[in-house]
């Protein structure tokens, strides 16, 4: 697993913001993977606007979901639905498909790519993006209700 666990993982794995519950968070998701059992839990409030405005991560993974969970951390402050939605679709598709790197704001994903072989890992590598996906329209289901 050489590739896959490259320096620049392990730097990004070493570095993850917003670590920490929320205190009022519009939205709470737990994530388990299947495969291995790596979990993250993610808190996130939104702005007016609809917009990420503040995350709270709590992550139990191997040093490639705790590299996902950086890069989504240090990137999703800002984020809409619809970009949350495309950079996990991308890193599904740079995984699984053999598709390009993920681009904008979640570019640095681009240091997973030597994990695609490596399938036992992709769960907790998607885990942060899974959990924001279901955590914006949980909180877009709060909102509208």
């Amino acid at each position: 697993m050489t590739d896959a666990y490259s320096s620049a993982v392990l730097r990004l794995a070493a570095d993850i913001s917003h670590v920490g519950r929320l205190e009022a968070p519009d939205a709470s998701v737990r994530k388990v993977s299947r495969i291995c059992g790596s979990a993250l839990t993610l808190d996130i409030q939104l702005d007016e606007a609809g917009r990420i405005a503040d995350l709270g991560l709590e992550v139990e993974a191997c040093a490639l979901g705790q590299a996902s969970a950086s890069v989504f951390a240090a990137s999703a402050v800002g984020a809409d639905e619809t970009e949350i939605l495309a950079g996990r679709d991308a890193l599904k598709a740079m995984l699984r498909e053999g598709g390009p790197i993920p681009g904008g704001r979640f570019a640095a994903l681009g240091a997973l790519e030597g994990a695609r072989d490596y399938r036992q890992r992709h769960g907790s590598i998607l885990l942060a993006f899974e959990a924001g996906v279901e955590a914006m329209a949980a909180a877009r289901a709060k909102a509208s209700s």
